[in-house]
């Protein structure tokens, strides 16, 4: 499957964006879906994982409550609503996927999605 995301930009601290990942090759229902962002100098930290097989979103403690994943198998493309943006909130955000044989603590590492996209910049200014 070949992931490409979209969607990020410049937005001032409160503001809101919407993330975008298309998939070409398979159905995205094959797959858990999962948002990763990479500040400069940190590691990739997970952000949000959706295993289709279970219905299930995994968020990570530090975007609870502001950011929504959703996903529209129909049109083969997964999304990440970021609302309440902070400049902690600067990264590349990248998604991944997986095939959805898992248990969902698996969907949290990384190094667990052999499927990348290319990842998109997001930049929260104060």
């Amino acid at each position: 499957v070949q992931l490409q995301a979209s969607g990020g930009g410049l937005v001032q601290a409160g503001g809101s964006l919407s993330l975008s990942c298309a998939a070409s090759g398979r159905s995205l229902s094959s797959y858990a879906m999962g948002w990763f962002r990479q500040a400069p100098g940190k590691k990739r930290e997970f952000v949000a994982a959706n295993a289709w097989s279970s219905g299930r979103t995994s968020y990570a403690d530090s975007v609870k409550g502001r950011f929504t994943f959703s996903r529209d198998n129909a049109k083969n493309t997964v999304y990440l609503q970021m609302n309440s943006l902070t400049p902690e909130d600067t990264a590349v955000y990248y998604c991944a996927a997986v095939t959805n044989d898992f248990s969902d603590t698996y969907y949290l590492a990384p190094q667990n999605y052999p499927y990348w996209g290319q990842g998109t910049l997001v930049t929260v200014s104060s």
